[in-house]
């Protein structure tokens, strides 16, 4: 495994990415239909931790960020091939037959509903994509 194609700048935007869609998506996209689906009251929401909240999902997103640069720059030989729009292809592939189809699997076993499975695995089927893009696009 290689390190030295990577684009640093381009991991932490594409982690950034992933904190911005989620501030929209689980906010005024699906904010309310979302605590609904977890159980979750405003107040449960303002009685959370935001600092360690926001400030650990910064660090799994860059831990998310790097490992896809490392699918697609991990190998010198294979990192010319990758560009913005196969990049957001393979994020995609990442998000929806990886990440999504696991979390509606544990969502199953935890007895979930359609709607928890859907905006939460469609919401890393999207930071994934436009992970992927950025990663590519931006070398």
């Amino acid at each position: 495994m290689e390190m030295s194609a990577i684009n640093w700048l381009a991991v932490v935007a594409a982690s950034l990415v992933g904190f911005a869609i989620g501030f929209v998506w689980y906010g005024p996209l699906f904010g309310k239909k979302w605590m609904e689906a977890v159980g979750m009251t405003e107040e449960d929401a303002e009685n959370g931790n935001m600092a360690k909240i926001f400030g650990v999902t910064l660090i799994f997103q860059f831990i998310m960020a790097f490992c896809l640069a490392m699918f697609f720059y991990g190998d010198p030989a294979s990192a010319d091939m990758i560009n913005g729009s196969n990049g957001a292809f393979y994020g995609f592939l990442t998000g929806f037959g990886w990440v999504a189809t696991a979390l509606g699997v544990n969502a199953l076993y935890e007895q979930k509903s359609w709607t928890y499975i859907f905006i939460n695995g469609s919401f890393w089927i999207v930071v994934f994509t436009l992970m992927g893009l950025i990663l590519g696009a931006w070398k």
